[in-house]
């Protein structure tokens, strides 16, 4: 991989090969700077077709109070919806022009945190996606987003 690649975060996901995510994909894992920071977040696609995204959240995660973050949570919901529309997007390059996000609940360290949801409509270049976090059964952010796919990644500074 070139130093571009790792250092530009774009391109295909990567399968992770050990530990509690084995098998799922992500674009952290060092070739997504920020999401490596934050991460690891990772996604795949079910069986039965659906997708899911997850992450497992630790101390550097948590707010004062104890509670996981907002940023933290928006910031995986964020990731969530490329993956949640990585099957839709088929390898374009896309960018975040819209994000929407409820807080519903409260979220804790140690139990997993997932997102399931759906890609609403696709047009020729934009993808609308809804979806759900929740720990343990029960929602703590309601989220949706437009997602615009480009032609190239935008260069780096």
């Amino acid at each position: 991989m070139s130093e571009k690649e790792k250092v530009g975060g774009y391109g295909a996901p990567i399968e992770l090969t050990e530990g509690p995510f084995k098998g799922w994909l992500t674009w952290g894992d060092g070739h997504d700077p920020f999401e490596t920071l934050v991460g690891p977040l990772v996604f795949r696609t079910e069986p039965d077709g659906r997708s899911r995204a997850a992450f497992m959240p630790e101390k550097k995660h948590l707010n004062g109070g104890g509670v996981i973050h907002g940023g933290a949570l928006m910031s995986f919901a964020d990731f969530a919806l490329f993956g949640l529309s990585h099957e839709a997007l088929k390898g374009a390059f896309a960018v975040t022009v819209t994000f929407n996000a409820e807080f519903v609940g409260a979220g804790a360290p140690g139990a997993m945190v997932e997102a399931e949801g759906r890609v609403v409509k696709q047009t020729k270049s934009l993808v609308f996606v809804q979806g759900v976090l929740s720990q343990g059964g029960q929602p703590i952010l309601a989220f949706s987003g437009t997602l615009k796919k480009i032609k190239a990644p935008p260069t780096t500074v």
